[in-house]
């Protein structure tokens, strides 16, 4: 039997429907500009945003850790963003000596302050250890904004701010997870800095 090849195109046509869904969403839209907001607010405090997430959900929580921490379209001031997943001596030996769930409950016990920020991606929504940590934030003052799927997962009942994509498609959600996330990014800095000339 012949190996059927997916369609580039079809897969691209898929992934703008997905996109132009969440566009046509003003509660999502709306929502993703509190977001933006709340984050700044907790810049100019000199507070903290943290970032979790698992797999390629991991990669896109450190991606956007850095667009804070780093810059993104100007030169600016660093911003304290960090992704909690990025020293792996340290989620070896919890994983090993607790379990995988309590990777980044731990840490938020450990980082997060009151008003301090956990963003947390989940493509299900179902990730135990970012549920965890949202759990352990909260009790400690800290706002939790869940990244997820069209459901929003058990993340639902335990983010303060739900940002949940118009799909069930992992790739899609992912890639609507990082329009959204740079969206917020770019938010944030003109928010909180003066464009160069």
């Amino acid at each position: 039997m012949e190996k059927r090849i997916s369609d580039i195109r079809a897969i691209a046509r898929d992934s703008i429907e997905t996109k132009q869904r969440l566009l046509a969403d003003d509660r999502l839209m709306d929502t993703a500009h509190d977001v933006a907001e709340k984050v700044a607010d907790v810049f100019r405090k000199d507070g903290k945003v943290f970032f979790c997430g698992n797999g390629g959900s991991a990669a896109d929580a450190q991606h956007l850790a850095a667009e804070f921490s780093g810059r993104f379209y100007f030169d600016r001031d660093p911003l304290f963003s960090e992704a909690l997943h990025v020293n792996t001596s340290y989620i070896t030996a919890v994983a090993n000596d607790y379990s995988y769930e309590e990777i980044y409950s731990r840490l938020v016990k450990a980082k997060v302050r009151e008003g301090d920020i956990l963003i947390g991606m989940s493509t299900s929504g179902n990730s135990a250890n970012i549920v965890r940590a949202f759990e352990q934030a909260r009790s400690q003052g800290g706002l939790c904004v869940g990244m997820t799927g069209e459901s929003g997962g058990k993340m639902k009942a335990v983010s303060d701010i739900l940002l949940n994509m118009p799909s069930s498609d992992t790739p899609r959600i992912q890639e609507c997870h990082m329009l959204l996330g740079h969206g917020i990014c770019q938010l944030v800095e003109e928010m909180l800095f003066e464009r160069p000339a």
